[in-house]
């Protein structure tokens, strides 16, 4: 099973790009989040893709679906364990950032669920009974998170800010989960791993 592509591009389309891997083009479907990246690219550009892999009996024929990020993909395999969603739905209802999607989901937002494309009141309420409760993590991925360089100045703002601002915890309460975060793990440099490691923290408590 395919699960990463790491290649060239040889074609871009509105919802779709051909990559050349081991002399092989593999046609990848992107949600509009990862589409909107892509913009950025030209033919020929070196490109590195999560994949999730559907196939099914009524489906026999394989569709590949990328994401920049390995959190998106397990984002969307939770996504679409809802009833009526899926991963060709709900390839066309991720359209704005997962951090985004996953916050109105822990706060119950059923007006924004509900302005995803194809995705009306009754589904967002079916999104936030299935999903409340299991998308704390996602909710910290920033819309920019792919572009951020491991280097770059202090992460540690970052997570503090999408702490306080989107997961509503207290200034105290998110100096004490980062700092506790990277007293477990010294080797912490980018906002990535030390949300991560926020995340591994609170599951552990």
């Amino acid at each position: 099973m395919i699960g990463y592509i790491e290649g060239k591009i040889l074609s871009k389309e509105t919802d779709r790009i051909l990559v050349l891997a081991n002399q092989i083009g593999y046609e990848v479907l992107l949600p509009g989040i990862v589409i909107e990246r892509m913009q950025a690219k030209s033919i020929g550009d070196e490109i590195s893709l999560y994949i999730y892999y559907h196939q099914t009996d009524r489906q026999p024929k394989p569709v590949l679906i990328g994401f920049s990020l390995q959190a998106e993909k397990e984002f969307f395999q939770y996504f679409i364990t809802v009833e009526a969603i899926g991963p060709l739905k709900a390839i066309k209802a991720l359209t704005i950032p997962i951090g985004e999607i996953a916050t109105a989901i822990e706060t119950r937002d059923i007006h924004c669920l509900s302005g995803l494309k194809g995705i009306g009141k009754r589904t967002a309420e079916k999104i936030v009974a299935t999903l409340q409760g299991k998308m704390e993590r996602f909710a910290l991925i920033s819309s920019k998170r792919a572009e951020i360089s491991p280097l770059e100045a202090d992460f540690r703002q970052q997570v503090f800010d999408v702490l306080v601002t989107r997961m509503g915890h207290k200034s105290s309460e998110a100096r004490r989960m980062i700092a506790e975060a990277m007293a477990r793990n010294s080797a912490i440099v980018s906002a990535d791993m030390l949300i991560e490691e926020v995340y591994q923290g609170k599951r552990l408590s």
